[in-house]
């Protein structure tokens, strides 16, 4: 992908600037569809919490089932527990002083990240890389991970009501793999408290008794490192290997896009990818393309109700160059697709906020699950079947060349680099 840094589009095997997929045994990960699954599942975590709960999440909207999660960690706080929640000053701007109403207890702190009170926010750098990850850990011991912001399922910020869910996926994971979903979580609290508060956070490091070793401490934790191993986990658990991949705009920037592309091109029988923003670099589509010449079953299901023109015309954009490689394209129609999940062969598995796109790619805060196992991906695969039989199959001769086509792609590349530049990031992508 020639992207970020002016490389050259590729993101090579065994790419020695990444760290590599720290794959965790010894965990549970229970699949659920949309907040109908994912929110009943937190609230009952956060009612059992002990001692500390963390979230994170791009929408926290002031409704039906936001009222029901921020009544949950309410609760908790007034029981003693250590609740922290951070929400993107962007994607939660118009909750926030409902949200401030709901949270307030003594043992609960809301941060936002990168505020957008006051116009001239915008002009502050990095303004555009948004805090897109969906996290909730609880007493380091269970964690949910997925697409799904804290928002009712029938309902969009910008369409408003519908009588179809939109389609989206979390995941619940028990075990070892939640330590790591702590620190995530805790780094993005972090982050978000020194963005505005950093004079006073520099103060207080000053006058303690140890300021190098707060500092390191500090920085341990704004760059999300924590303790994976050891953790005692209760009852009779399958060792289903997991991954907790986050793009974080520090070491781990391209570690999402990583774990895609070596399982694409380790494929074999199949790749199934449902995301409603599908616009890759080079190398992500060079991978695609050669799996489908290897003999690999490709499918792509993208957004069919659209949301974002701009989203929806950069994803068409490639469909002939997809088709012409074999390559099959389904556009989800019931309802607002929101899924950001994969499925590679019988025993891999992705689900996660990474849309596959420049803001997902390379600038938003993202996380990701990725699975191990035979199971779990029968299970995702068995939805994305369902998904695609409701879905409308783009067929037809793809077009090869054409003035028309040549203009679109070219229009939609110069607004992703424009956009990019804007954002600080440099190459072509």
């Amino acid at each position: 992908m020639a992207a970020a840094d002016g490389d050259d589009g590729g993101i090579p095997p065994g790419d020695s600037t990444l760290p590599p997929l720290l794959l965790l045994g010894g965990n549970r990960v229970h699949l659920l569809q949309g907040g109908d699954d994912l929110f009943p599942a937190m609230e009952r975590a956060i009612e059992g919490a002990h001692t500390e709960v963390w979230l994170a999440t791009y929408i926290f909207h002031a409704g039906g089932a936001g009222r029901a999660v921020a009544d949950a960690l309410a609760a908790a706080a007034r029981r003693g527990v250590t609740v922290r929640v951070v929400v993107d000053g962007f994607g939660s701007h118009d909750s926030l002083p409902t949200l401030r109403e709901w949270l307030a207890a003594e043992s609960l702190q809301l941060e936002v990240f990168r505020p957008l009170e006051r116009w001239w926010a915008w002009f502050q750098p990095g303004q555009l890389r948004r805090l897109h990850q969906k996290v909730c850990v609880v007493d380091q011991r269970v964690a949910f991970v997925g697409g799904i912001n804290v928002i009712d399922d029938r309902f969009d910020l910008h369409h408003g009501w519908s009588d179809q869910p939109r389609l989206d996926f979390a995941v619940e994971v028990h075990g070892p793999l939640a330590r790591a979903v702590h620190a995530t979580a805790r780094a993005m609290w972090t982050r978000a408290r020194l963005g505005h508060r950093w004079r006073e956070e520099m103060r207080s490091l000053a006058r303690s008794g140890a300021p190098m070793d707060r500092t390191r401490r500090l920085i341990r934790r704004l760059r999300g490192r924590g303790a994976v191993a050891g953790l005692a986990v209760e009852g009779a658990v399958p060792p289903v290997q997991a991954a907790f991949v986050v793009r974080d705009n520090l070491r781990r920037r391209r570690a999402i896009e990583r774990a895609y592309v070596d399982a694409i091109r380790s494929a074999r029988q199949r790749i199934d990818i449902a995301v409603p923003y599908f616009y890759p670099g080079r190398g992500f589509r060079r991978a695609l393309r050669e799996a489908a010449r290897r003999g690999v079953r490709v499918r792509l299901l993208l957004q069919g109700k659209v949301d974002y023109k701009i989203a929806a015309l950069a994803a068409r954009a490639l469909y002939d160059e997809m088709r012409a490689h074999g390559i099959r394209i389904f556009e989800y129609t019931p309802a607002f697709l929101h899924a950001k999940v994969a499925v590679v062969d019988d025993d891999w598995a992705t689900v996660g906020s990474s849309n596959i796109d420049p803001l997902s790619l390379l600038l938003n805060l993202e996380a990701n699950v990725v699975v191990r196992d035979g199971d779990f991906a029968s299970a995702l695969g068995q939805r994305l079947d369902a998904a695609m039989a409701l879905s409308q199959e783009i067929v037809g001769a793809p077009m090869k060349s054409g003035w028309r086509a040549r203009a679109r792609r070219a229009f939609v590349a110069w607004v992703a680099n424009a956009y990019l530049r804007l954002a600080g990031i440099t190459g072509r992508y």
